[in-house]
């Protein structure tokens, strides 16, 4: 199961979590044309190794794990995936 980032990242966009990622998952980053219009930051589920790392330096704690997130938050997996279909 991949991680999932969820609506407390909308409109913050930190990419503390995009500096830990050991394989690149997590977009867009700041050097991305798409980033400034972006609402949020996402993790490819197709890539994302689970290694965890970004949940803890996401300040405003909008990284889970699929199966943690909670259920008002469920969108966010195929928001999530969704976006990788479109860059």
């Amino acid at each position: 199961m991949a991680y999932v980032i969820a609506q407390p990242c909308i409109g913050e966009k930190d990419t503390a979590c995009v500096t830990v990622c050991p394989v690149d998952c997590i977009h867009p980053t700041k050097s991305e044309e798409s980033f400034e219009a972006a609402e949020m930051l996402y993790i490819d589920p197709a890539s994302c190794i689970d290694c965890g790392l970004c949940v803890d330096e996401c300040p405003v704690k909008a990284i889970f794990p699929q199966e943690d997130l909670p259920a008002e938050w469920a969108e966010f997996i195929g928001r999530n995936a969704d976006y990788f279909k479109t860059v």
